[in-house]
């Protein structure tokens, strides 16, 4: 198991995630490509998933994309992104995920744009 498995304790095959935001699977597709959502191949069978974090009372938590945005203008691939957002930060009390569920999303992102420099 990849480091970011073991830091992202649940993760949503697609389909799961259609159902969950109630959409088609063909808008979740959308949503990956328009970098809204990051999926990554994970678990024993290598399916594509999202970490069940990013959604949060039936809706794409609300910062994720401009935050998604940000890190990957950085160089971050979508596997390093995933870890940076699910790695405990002391100085956050807690993970970046976290602080964006809770609406801390100027903080991340500044955070995030200090990773470009």
């Amino acid at each position: 198991m990849s480091n970011v498995e073991n830091l992202v304790a649940e993760w949503l095959p697609l389909p799961d995630v259609a159902d969950l935001l109630n959409v088609s699977i063909t808008k979740v597709h959308s949503l990956i490509d328009e970098r809204a959502l990051v999926a990554l191949r994970v678990g024993e069978r290598n399916i594509r998933s999202v970490p069940a974090d990013f959604i949060q009372d039936g809706q794409v938590v609300d910062s994720l994309k401009g935050t998604i945005v940000v890190l990957a203008d950085a160089g971050y691939s979508d596997e390093d992104l995933v870890v940076w957002l699910f790695t405990p930060d002391e100085s956050l009390r807690g993970r970046p995920i976290d602080a964006l569920r809770e609406g801390r999303k100027t903080e991340i992102r500044r955070r995030a744009q200090t990773l470009a420099w």
